[in-house]
């Protein structure tokens, strides 16, 4: 869900995108990023939106690519309405012009959200979710406590799985290598902090099993492919809904949020700002968190949610407590020549 190039699509796959569009007509299209986390979207917006409105809903299913809704813009060909975007996007999307200014901004009770989800005029937080370490509670007898666990192959042998990018692996080897997590980026900020993440992971390098969809790090602990898997928190929660033993370490964990968008030129500005705040209204957002482990960015829905709700959300406070808030500044500043860093080192 990272950085993604703004290059064109190329004409004929446009014009394709927008046939398919235009043949698929709807009053309002919405796009998500797919899996457990669309689900639980239908459930607790998609649905309810069209039977209150009578107001029909497509879905759509992509990878965060920008592209192509800055192809859509410059031809004057916007097909999508609101549109999910991961939160390291939403200020360069901003700055380039593809995506609107949100009126509703200037009328919500600003107190009613956490301040990161309403701190940029293009912008409305979706909700908040985590990468943080999970294990197969059925296969690991001795649960791993944080990420120096995770490194420690004489006390757990096997193999573990780590996004293949250097954003959130960096962070996780820096904690692994005793930084407390109130100082990551600062000590990430330096040449010597570069250097010293880079120099924990070649430790592990030998026993990681690498993954870049979110869905693979359950199906790997599941299968015992791996023994730990830095995951998406949401991913791990569906798992354990289909009756897997999978568990979460949240300790060292990192959060973020995702954004709701609408890109610029959209024919219905004024109805996807009626979703958006339909989908950030406190009880709507309740639904949702009961469909999926992700933190609402209405603080009144934790007032409604169950202690055991409250357990799986990033956002609670025990589990908030030793975490650390994904610095999208630093990942703008510094994550070009990072990724590429991360790509030779993998290479090697």
């Amino acid at each position: 869900m990272k950085p993604y190039a703004l290059a064109l699509l190329s004409p004929i796959a446009l014009s394709l995108l927008c046939a398919t569009g235009i043949s698929h007509a709807a009053d309002l299209t919405v796009v998500n990023f797919g899996g457990a986390n669309a689900n639980a979207q239908k459930v607790a917006y998609i649905e309810p939106f069209q039977k209150a409105t009578g107001n029909k809903i497509t879905t759509v299913e992509f990878n965060g690519e920008l592209a192509k809704v800055k192809a859509m813009v410059e031809a004057k060909k916007v097909i999508w309405d609101v549109v999910e975007i991961d939160g390291g996007d939403l200020a360069r999307a901003c700055d380039d012009g593809l995506i609107e200014k949100l009126d509703l901004l200037n009328t919500i009770k600003k107190d009613d959200y956490l301040p990161e989800a309403i701190n940029n005029e293009c912008g409305m937080g979706a909700f908040v979710w985590s990468t943080a370490m999970a294990y197969d509670a059925d296969k690991l007898k001795t649960p791993p406590q944080n990420w120096v666990d995770f490194w420690d192959t004489k006390k757990y042998p096997g193999k573990r799985g780590m996004k293949k990018s250097a954003e959130f692996t960096l962070e996780f080897a820096l904690m692994a290598d005793g930084v407390p997590t109130k100082d990551v980026y600062k000590v990430l900020s330096t040449k010597a902090g570069v250097d010293r993440a880079f120099k924990k992971l070649d430790q592990l390098k030998p026993n990681i099993q690498w993954w870049d969809a979110g869905a693979l790090p359950a199906q790997y602990l599941v299968a015992g492919d791996v023994v730990m898997a830095a995951a998406y928190n949401g991913r791990i929660d569906a798992a354990q809904r289909e009756g897997k033993n999978l568990k979460v370490v949240w300790a060292g964990s990192i959060y973020t949020l995702d954004y709701w968008v609408i890109p610029k030129g959209s024919p219905n500005k004024a109805q996807a700002e009626k979703f958006i705040s339909y989908a950030t209204d406190a009880n709507n957002q309740k639904v949702y968190a009961n469909n999926i482990a992700y933190g609402p960015v209405n603080k009144n829905t934790l007032k409604l949610l169950d202690a055991k709700t409250l357990g799986n959300l990033p956002t609670s406070t025990a589990n908030a407590r030793d975490a650390v808030q994904l610095s999208q500044q630093f990942w703008t500043d510094h994550g070009e020549e990072l990724e590429q860093r991360f790509a030779a080192w993998i290479a090697k």
